[in-house]
């Protein structure tokens, strides 16, 4: 009997090593102390008391899950937009870490805006029982340089790294380079089977650390959130991003297998109005800080006794603002919405009225203000009298009786003062982002005007990835001149794998020492000039940007489909 026992016993363990484990772990990071639903036109997701009752319902379903923050959670500072003062602001603080013992955080990193009020505030807060304050190259006995912990069967360490730039708030503090070659060495020979670092570095550091350091598993970027792409992968190493003031919770499944990480899922979970506020945290979050956390659709909001939790939001109704709002009836990317929804954030007594050109009262106010672009927004000289006036105005021109809307702020999608050139199409593109390669392939039959997106310098050209996008900027415009039925098919070859330096291999069999040459001289300079003309005269620094008939400009996040695209020059 006990043989057959023991027998059994061995088959399950086997068995269960056949089967590779499964860890979740939750993160946010860079949320400056965002307590609230964010102000945005829409998805106003986010919130403390939200994020806590998504953390309870995920516990459940995955008893022994992780919950990490990245850092920089603290208020104040230039990245945060609610800032106040120094009192509200702290105060804020001291509420978000609450209520993230409240939820159970297991770990946060040390970031450099810990210390926004000083060296006595972060010690003070360091000296809480959860989360640990994590940080290998902080000099502080208050501080951990790493925590292990176990979540569905795996064991996993936890390093927290702080921004160098940190020591100039630090009061003292040390902040050494980072250098944890030996912390990872040991903790896998503790037994640990995934390594994550919780960073609060640059983009270049990290990517360099992950160069110098074998076996980080896991890099969350707390410096840099997630604005578009939430997840890369650098050799074997996973970079995650957290959404930007926690208006999403990140997941991670990771799945292991004889100690090692086999894959990592990403999912963003949102924050949205669906889910209910926890009571826990309602209990202790203030109604209100400032009157921008006070919403009610068409309605004046004031906050009353802010930061206290006997705070109350107040509202009124708003005193009628006139706007007038020109378009273009042919235009087929005009869209009004998005600058209505920050005019009408600003002041909710907004009374919207519409005109379209050709029509004469639309016409007669274009000419007597000059006006070049469009849409353009007009309010009237009643705005003055708003509360939010003195905030706007620095995005206002005052054009006769109206106050115009800036085109900083509006954005541009029809030009009134180019000429129009039937079935003409311009865009302007980077080739190191990282959708490029599918965006040309898309675009290839729409025979576009490619405009590369390089700055003159003195000396030669600039670009976002430096002298090495610059560079192939030149090669490319030498390329579309001496092998102009190579171009495209050399571009696409070329954006599937930017940063290799053999980009010769793209070109074929052709002529490369005729392409260096030109590259190199005065040749290229003048071809580059040429193709970045365009930009320089629209002020176009971003991409991809499309220009349609000379007329009409828009921008698309990634790449947009062919069908849609080719009902859009239809019309």
């Amino acid at each position: 009997m006990k043989k057959a026992i023991l027998f059994l016993g061995f088959l399950a363990l086997t068995l269960s090593n056949l089967y590779a484990k499964e860890a979740i772990i939750l993160y946010t990071g860079q949320t400056h102390a965002m307590l609230y639903p964010c102000s945005c036109p829409i998805e106003t997701d986010g919130g403390i008391a939200r994020r806590s009752t998504l953390v309870k319902e995920l516990r459940k379903k995955h008893p022994g899950l992780l919950l990490l923050d990245c850092g920089n959670f603290t208020a104040g500072g230039l990245m945060d937009e609610y800032a106040q003062n120094t009192k509200l602001d702290m105060q804020r603080s001291q509420v978000n870490l609450r209520a993230m013992e409240l939820m159970r955080y297991d770990a946060v990193a040390v970031g450099p805006d810990e210390f926004n009020f000083g060296k006595s505030f972060f010690l003070k807060n360091v000296r809480r029982s959860n989360p640990a304050f994590l940080s290998a190259n902080l000099e502080s006995d208050k501080v951990f340089p790493y925590t292990i912990k176990v979540s569905g069967g795996v064991k996993i360490g936890i390093i927290g790294l702080t921004d160098l730039e940190t020591a100039k708030r630090s009061e003292g503090l040390k902040v050494n380079p980072p250098a944890i070659g030996e912390l990872v060495a040991k903790l896998r020979k503790q037994g640990v089977e995934v390594v994550v670092v919780l960073s609060t570095l640059g983009e270049q550091e990290n990517l360099k650390l992950i160069s110098q350091v074998k076996g980080i598993d896991i890099l969350f970027a707390g410096h840099n959130p997630a604005r578009g792409e939430t997840q890369a992968k650098v050799d074997s190493t996973f970079i995650v991003r957290p959404s930007w003031q926690g208006r999403r919770l990140g997941k991670l499944t990771l799945e292991v297998k004889d100690g090692k990480l086999l894959n990592c899922k990403i999912e963003d979970e949102r924050l949205s109005d669906k889910i209910n506020d926890d009571p826990a945290i309602k209990a202790i979050l203030p109604a209100c800080y400032s009157d921008v956390n006070c919403k009610k659709e068409g309605m004046v909001a004031t906050c009353q006794n802010p930061g206290e939790l006997r705070a109350k939001c107040n509202f009124a109704k708003p005193n009628k603002v006139s706007l007038l709002v020109i378009n273009a009836k042919d235009c087929s990317v005009c869209q009004a919405e998005p600058a209505l929804g920050l005019l009408k954030k600003e002041f909710p007594g907004i009374a919207a009225e519409h005109l379209y050109l050709p029509d004469p009262a639309a016409q007669k106010l274009v000419n007597e203000l000059k006006i070049q672009a469009l849409p353009v927004y007009l309010l009237g000289r009643e705005v003055e009298k708003e509360k939010n006036f003195d905030k706007m105005k620095d995005g206002l021109e005052l054009k006769a009786n109206f106050y115009m809307l800036k085109p900083q702020l509006s954005g541009i999608a029809y030009f009134l003062d180019r000429k129009p050139r039937k079935g003409s199409f311009d865009l302007f593109l980077s080739l190191f982002d990282k959708d490029t390669s599918r965006l040309l392939e898309a675009m290839k039959e729409f025979k576009p005007e490619l405009h590369f997106l390089a700055v003159e310098k003195e000396g030669g050209f600039d670009a976002k990835s430096g002298s090495v996008e610059a560079e192939e900027y030149l090669r490319s415009v030498c390329i579309r001149k001496y092998y102009p039925q190579k171009f495209w098919d050399y571009l696409i070859c070329r954006t599937k794998d930017i940063k290799s330096s053999w980009w010769d291999a793209c070109l074929g069999p052709a002529n490369t020492a005729k392409v260096r040459a030109c590259a190199r001289g005065q040749e290229g300079v003048k071809l580059l000039k040429e193709n970045t003309a365009l930009n320089k005269e629209l002020k176009i620094m971003f991409g991809p940007t499309y220009l349609l008939e000379n007329r009409e400009i828009f921008s698309s996040r990634g790449v947009p489909g062919k069908e849609e695209f080719k009902k859009l020059i239809k019309k």
